[in-house]
């Protein structure tokens, strides 16, 4: 039998899943939280999966089900439902961060409209915040179903504007516009989920959404991300066994 692959470096969970890597299995983790609740925070390092957690969630609402094939979110226990699809949507600053207020301002527009493109609307607001609002609503309106957000390095254009106070203030408070519109939307939405490498209190971004539920000290969450030693001995085992020197 061959030896799996270690996925290092890779963040999709679909070429983990269909590349011959290993993937310890994170899926009762994501079970529990969208079971348990609905707003949640994860602060992280870099490299320390995030990126693939994001992802996973994506494919689990997307109903990639074949995906999940032996995993816990496909089991009778989980009885998750896969004939419920979703609609997703994604925000990556790590992708292409944006270093002046201008160019911040610039891809939100951008991405708003990506995904008004989608589904076939264009939103007459303006406003950064009133058009996230409208395509929200709209999406809701022309699929049936509650959406998902999902967000990652949220915190991103802050960190990289540092050197500059007033520009990372500016960041801010462009960010917090943004995110801002997604407390009054609740009944459009069915969960949300945001990572970066700060913790959301220092930012004062999401003072206006202020049911988060940070989950990043959280004992119940501790192994979301990363591996333990556990995942290791058996994960891994077929490595840890060639290079464990005991």
């Amino acid at each position: 039998m061959s030896r799996l692959k270690l996925p290092i470096g890779i963040q999709s969970f679909v070429e983990i899943r269909t590349g011959g890597y290993v993937y310890v299995d994170k899926t009762p983790l994501i079970h529990s939280l969208v079971q348990s609740g609905k707003y949640y925070f994860l602060s992280r390092p870099r490299r320390f999966g995030r990126s693939l957690l994001i992802d996973t969630f994506d494919a689990a609402f997307s109903q990639k089900r074949d995906l999940f094939s032996g995993l816990f979110l496909d089991s009778p226990e989980s009885k998750w439902d896969w004939n419920k699809r979703s609609p997703v949507l994604r925000i990556d600053w790590s992708l292409s961060s944006p270093r002046t207020p201008a160019e911040l301002k610039t891809q939100i527009h951008e991405l708003v409209s990506a995904w008004a493109r989608t589904w076939d609307f264009e939103p007459f607001e303006t406003s950064i915040g009133g058009r996230f609002s409208s395509i929200i609503r709209e999406i809701h309106a022309k699929s049936g179903e509650q959406l998902i957000i999902l967000v990652d390095e949220y915190d991103k254009p802050i960190l990289d504007t540092l050197e500059d106070p007033a520009c990372a203030a500016e960041m801010r408070d462009i960010l917090r516009d943004f995110y801002g519109v997604i407390k009054p939307l609740d009944s459009h939405i069915r969960f949300v989920f945001i990572t970066g490498v700060s913790k959301f209190i220092k930012t004062g971004i999401f003072s206006g959404l202020n049911n988060l539920q940070d989950i990043t000290l959280d004992s119940r969450y501790s192994t979301i991300c990363g591996y333990t030693e556990e995942d290791i001995r058996t994960g891994f085992a077929s490595w840890y066994e060639r290079y464990d020197p005991n």
